[in-house]
């Protein structure tokens, strides 16, 4: 891959982005408060920068700063600070946890006298610090970086992190007369040796692929250096002559769309008579890190080359979720830049290709700079590989709450086992990044090239999105936190006012992964007819649907993939000839 000789473009790594502020909690049924609120939640576009010491010790910086440059507007802060404290020794303050906090869910937060004390106290704490800083003489980014920096340090300073301070530890205490702090410190130590100091999520112990995940039953057809190709049997008596190739995120392996049969995106689209080939990436190591976008671009083109010799069918449809996606683009630019029309309709899924829109809404704009990004680059040229580990921890420090706190009450200060989840437990089958690919997918966040045409190149032609004329259906997640849902409309804008976008009530997975029959579901489809995102939402709210958007998507890709034809006795063709059954043995590799 070549980045071309184009001015870089302004926005996306030029500079960071002012914080958003709070907005109001979102009514019920309201799409539009609930989308603006979800967006001010967006943590990171993707885990491709990377958040150093300097970045949190610039954030502190900021705090510093803003103490330093107001002094008076500080001592007044810690005058109304110290007015709340005497309300809440009083038991007479009014502070009270956002219901949505789980941390303070046990009824001993509000009916205990001394917890509800404690609760207060550290909710002043939180408050008017955070107050300060938003009226503070600092521009807008370092006020970002200094709530930033105030968060991680309140958070880790919760009470309910504490043994002592945490009541269901201290009841449990009393019921096992201590034993079960002894299973907390076995989890303590497990973790401090095998889980990179974190705390474990998942017990991954009873998931198994190809035994009970990754289980439809497929063969790997064609077994490339970069990838196999697996095919899915049919399920149907007829099947659409048009396939279906997936290109599923490098970041994690493909399998996250057959993790079981009741979630199984595989049998889903098996079953509603769609030729299905999915493209399992090989897991990477320093040998490859020469692996780049270009690469990628043209396995997925072998991919597809060899779908339709298999299926007769001069054309494909595709699927690129996440960075899958992004290598996707690239690959249809590259298509159009030919006039190659291999590829007819497209779906994406949780997949951002504006990144300027993507760093906006994320807690990375803060951060993101030239100098970041060329410190990121030059990491990955040191080291030749990202490993998923180092990508999980930016991610959990990014979401403490959610992602190191809940599961430090849960393992060590309460003794239990984490749960024992498919959707965990596949997230924490990590996968590596070739460097040469991770300087690629910076590249892309800092020259933005599917808004700004000509900006990168494949195979030496310049890649202009323009260009490319096809179909397209977009799902995005209101809770999304690596994918902003506002920066998924911005992907289904770049295929025209005609595509089909759906916002599903769901975070990252959870949107992608969402099987009808799931309770409390429900999504929204409209054409991307504006391109502001949140006119988009406002007029969507009529659009609301109940469950899972899957069937919606089933009749639009059936409508798209030709007429139908016996279902192929067999799968391969004697060019092809089957290998070995899916999942096959790349997905196997640690």
């Amino acid at each position: 891959m070549k980045t071309a000789r184009h001015p870089p473009a302004t926005g996306a790594a030029a500079k960071a982005r002012p914080a958003r502020k709070q907005a109001a909690p979102a009514a019920a049924g309201d799409l539009g408060a609930l989308v603006a609120e979800a967006s001010h939640h967006t943590l990171a576009i993707n885990p491709l920068i990377g958040l150093s010491r300097g970045d949190v010790a610039g954030a502190a910086k900021s705090l510093l700063k803003a103490v330093a440059a107001t002094p008076q507007r500080a001592t007044r802060h810690y005058g109304r600070y110290l007015k709340e404290l005497t309300q809440v020794v009083r038991g007479k303050s009014a502070l009270r946890p956002d219901p949505k906090d789980r941390r303070f869910a046990d009824p001993a937060w509000q009916n205990n006298a001394l917890y509800a004390r404690l609760m207060q106290s550290y909710l002043a704490t939180q408050q008017e610090l955070s107050r300060f800083i938003e009226t503070s003489g600092l521009d807008q980014v370092e006020k970002g970086r200094a709530q930033f920096f105030a968060a991680l340090v309140t958070d880790a300073l919760a009470p309910s992190n504490w043994l002592l301070g945490n009541p269901a530890a201290v009841r449990k205490i009393v019921d096992t007369g201590g034993g079960h702090l002894v299973q907390g410190l076995k989890n303590l130590v497990h973790d401090m040796r095998h889980n990179h100091m974190l705390p474990s999520m998942v017990d991954a112990t009873p998931f198994k692929v190809g035994a009970n995940v990754a289980t439809a039953a497929g063969q790997v057809v064609f077994r490339h250096e970069m990838f196999e190709l697996l095919q899915y049997a049919p399920t149907t008596p007829e099947v659409h002559r048009r396939p279906l190739v997936i290109s599923p995120p490098q970041v994690n392996k493909y399998y996250a769309m057959d993790l079981s049969p009741d979630k199984s995106l595989v049998k889903w689209t098996t079953d509603s008579g769609i030729q299905l080939f999915v493209v399992s990436w090989r897991n990477p190591t320093v040998e490859q890190r020469h692996w780049g976008l270009e690469d990628y671009v043209m396995a997925l083109d072998a991919a597809v080359d060899v779908a339709r010799r298999i299926t007769g069918s001069p054309d494909v449809n595709m699927w690129g979720s996440c960075s899958g996606g992004m290598t996707l683009a690239a690959y249809l630019g590259w298509l159009a830049a030919q006039g190659d029309r291999k590829v007819a309709h497209t779906t994406w899924a949780v997949c951002v290709l504006d990144s300027e829109a993507a760093i906006e809404d994320s807690t990375l704009g803060l951060f993101n700079s030239p100098a970041t990004i060329r410190a990121a680059k030059a990491r990955s040229r040191r080291k030749g590989i990202v490993t998923g580990a180092e990508m999980a921890t930016m991610f959990a420090w990014l979401r403490p709450n959610d992602l190191i706190w809940n599961y430090w009450v849960n393992n060590y200060l309460l003794g239990n086992s984490p749960p024992a989840y498919d959707v965990l437990a596949w997230n924490a089958d990590t996968t590596r990044l070739p460097g040469r690919y991770h300087c690629d997918l910076l590249d892309l966040v800092e020259k933005n090239p599917y808004r700004n045409p000509g900006a990168l190149e494949i195979g030496g032609l310049p890649i202009d999105m323009r260009q490319v004329e096809l179909g397209a259906y977009v799902i995005a997640g209101i809770t999304d936190h690596i994918t902003p849902w506002r920066a998924c409309y911005g992907t289904a804008r770049l295929f025209g006012p005609g595509t089909t976008f759906v916002l599903a009530n769901a975070g990252h997975l959870q949107s992608m992964i969402n099987p009808p029959g799931l309770p409390k579901s429900y999504f929204f489809a409209a054409p991307a007819s504006v391109e502001d995102p949140m006119q988009w939402a406002a007029s969507a709210q009529a659009a609301r649907q109940e469950g899972s958007w899957w069937p919606h998507w089933r009749a639009w890709i059936q409508g798209r993939s030709g007429d139908t034809v016996p279902a192929p006795a067999r799968l391969g063709s004697r060019k092809h000839k089957p290998l070995g059954p899916a999942p096959g043995t790349y997905v196997l590799e640690p």
